[in-house]
Order: structure tokens, then sequence, then C-alpha cells
């Protein structure tokens, strides 16, 4: 009965000090996940504004070969397209996975 007790009783003090050791990281949490935020705005616009440049030049890209008559551009077309719309939708993803509002 005393293994059981003195057992009891080691476990109790053990966890209430590694409760007391864990909480000095919370304000640094708190302080990285602002900053995660803060940043995530910041990279996502600059996502955005990458993928608008190079939208602009695989549009004039596939101008530029439908103007020297190579007609067969869809699989250029459908590349473009489908790589901008992933590029918003990893942005939503990224969003949702941050829990950024």
């Amino acid at each position: 009965m005393s293994t059981i007790r003195f057992l009891a009783v080691f476990l109790t003090a053990f966890f209430f000090a590694l409760y007391a050791a864990a909480q000095p990281g919370l304000n640094e949490f708190y302080k990285v996940s602002g900053e995660v935020n803060r940043f995530y705005f910041s990279f996502s616009d600059l996502a955005l504004v990458i993928g608008a440049v190079c939208g602009l030049l695989g549009g004039l890209r596939v101008y530029s070969n439908w103007q020297s008559g190579k007609h067969h551009i869809d699989a250029q077309v459908m590349g473009w397209f489908f790589s901008c719309m992933f590029l918003s939708l990893v942005g939503a993803a990224l969003k949702a996975l941050f829990g950024v509002n």
C-alpha cells in the first residue's frame, strides 16, 4: 500500500513540476503566432504578385506562339490556367491550415 501511495505522490509531484516548467513558453507561442499571421499576409501578397507576373508572361508566350502559326496551344493554355488556379487554392489551403482570419 505504501508503494502505491509513494508512486502516486511521486507522479503527482513530477507532473506538477512539468506543468510549472511548461508555462513560460505560452508567451513565446502567442508572439510567434502573431508573427505567423503578419508574415502570412506579406507572403500571400507576394505569391499572388509573382503569380500575376508569371500569368502575364505565359499569356504573352501563348499569344506569341499563336501569332507565329503554332495553333496547337491547348496544352499551354491549360497549363497556365491550372497553375494559376493551383496558386489560388494553395493560398486558401494555407490560410485554413494556419487559421489566419
